[in-house]
């Protein structure tokens, strides 16, 4: 499961197909009018910039996470559509690319993604506790007196932001404002998509020791049936804030098991949001490490 090299794959360049775009961490290449490559390469970013350097075989486990929610929502949300055809590399390869490529890779549904993140907050933390000091709210919701950080809270809120291109900054909105902007009826059903998925897998995880604090998803169209799928990666700690639960004390900011620790280091050092920063080995290796564990604990598997 885990790479079979110890490079870090941090740019793909395939000769068989074309590549269609670059995003923080996913090189997507075209395979066919309706079908995408999407490869996790080792690539991070933190405040919307790519780090210089990458994370060793952080593309294979961001992959295999994903595919591991995948099937879990299959079996308990079967009304649940999702972009994954299968992890199985296409044909036409060379030996290696196949290497390379090995366990990164998804051969997905070519759909018209909707322009907005779906977050779905299960726990006050992160710009949302830095909103409720100041104002009482978050994304400009009334919130409950008293909340304490990382509280858990009494329901899930779902709190959408733009999707930004890179370099570029998203930008939280509300529920209206989502509306605007793909349409009431499909802004609907992302909040209630989200927030089911997030209540499965947030029970699932604690099951784990996992505390799933909150989470952004991404959903496209499919125009040919008018139905909003489940695309990109999901519920990984690229895309989530992962706590340990026997580590998690309310009142205090927590020991995440996701990229909390190179922000903290970003911000630490004041190169918070600034281009051509690498990441010191400690910071690879704790990241890598929270990454890893959190992989373990979530799917049973081991990660060598």
């Amino acid at each position: 499961m885990a790479d079979s090299n110890s490079l870090v794959v941090t740019t793909t360049t395939l000769t068989t197909y074309p590549l269609l775009s670059r995003g923080k961490v996913r090189d997507i290449y075209t395979l066919s009018p309706t079908t995408l490559l999407f490869i996790a390469t080792d690539r991070i970013s933190a405040y919307d910039v790519i780090l210089s350097n990458g994370i060793p075989s952080k593309g294979h486990l961001l992959t295999q996470l994903s595919a591991f929610w995948f099937g879990l929502l299959a079996e308990k949300m079967p009304e649940l559509k999702t972009h994954l055809i299968t992890t199985d590399l296409p044909a036409g390869l060379s030996e290696e690319e196949r290497r390379s490529l090995q366990g990164r890779s998804m051969q997905v549904k070519r759909l018209k993604v909707l322009p907005i993140e779906s977050i779905v907050r299960g726990y006050i933390t992160g710009s949302a506790w830095a909103e409720y000091r100041k104002a009482g709210t978050v994304h400009g919701m009334s919130m409950p007196t008293g909340l304490r950080e990382s509280e858990r809270l009494e329901e899930p809120i779902w709190t959408p932001s733009t999707k930004a291109e890179i370099g570029q900054h998203d930008e939280n909105i509300s529920a209206d404002k989502a509306a605007e902007i793909i349409g009431m009826a499909y802004a609907e059903r992302v909040r209630e998509l989200s927030l089911k998925i997030y209540g499965i897998a947030r029970e699932y995880a604690e099951q784990r020791g996992i505390v799933i604090a909150d989470t952004k998803f991404e959903f496209a169209l499919d125009e040919a049936t008018d139905e909003v799928v489940l695309v990109d990666e999901v519920l990984t700690p690229d895309s989530s804030r992962f706590w340990d639960r026997e580590k998690y004390e309310v009142g205090r900011g927590q020991e995440s098991l996701d990229k909390q620790f190179l922000r903290d280091w970003l911000t630490k050092e004041g190169l918070k949001g600034k281009d051509g920063v690498s990441m010191t080995s400690e910071v690879v290796q704790r990241t890598r490490e929270g990454y890893v564990k959190a992989f373990e604990m979530l799917t049973g598997r081991k990660w060598e």
